[in-house]
């Protein structure tokens, strides 16, 4: 085990965790957006983890497997002078629900500081390490 592999491992998770904080970003600004290029109401996002794990080197952190859309259904608003409503003058809003983005993203910041904090500490104890044979 390499003295560097608990600062591979918070390097990788800080990695996914900005990641992270991009696509709930992406979904917050999005909230309310009814037409994209693709056409259609924006729909939310996730980020999706594995571990990363080799057989001779062991872990080796997390890695981003995949962003991918959420299933859940869109939501439907009566505003029959809105511009994407349909005939009957419903509009499709994205699947967001900025409780949930708000709880995501508080989750997501925290597990940043908590390997800002790893990565510091496991920092500091190499440079004690290194002190030792002064």
């Amino acid at each position: 085990m390499s003295i560097f592999n608990g600062m591979r491992i918070s390097a990788s998770g800080l990695s996914a965790e900005r990641l992270r904080l991009d696509v709930i970003s992406s979904n917050i600004a999005n909230s309310r957006t009814t037409r994209t290029e693709d056409g259609g109401a924006y729909i939310r996002k996730t980020a999706i983890f594995s571990e990363n794990y080799d057989k001779k080197l062991g872990l080796l952190g997390v890695k981003t497997t995949k962003v991918e859309e959420d299933k859940s259904p869109l939501k439907r608003e009566y505003d029959p002078s809105h511009p994407d409503a349909d005939d009957e003058g419903y509009v499709e809003y994205p699947n967001v629900d900025l409780l949930v983005e708000m709880s995501d993203l508080i989750s997501a910041s925290r597990a940043y500081e908590s390997n800002v904090d790893t990565l510091n500490a496991q920092k500091n104890m190499i440079s004690k390490a290194l002190e030792i044979g002064r």
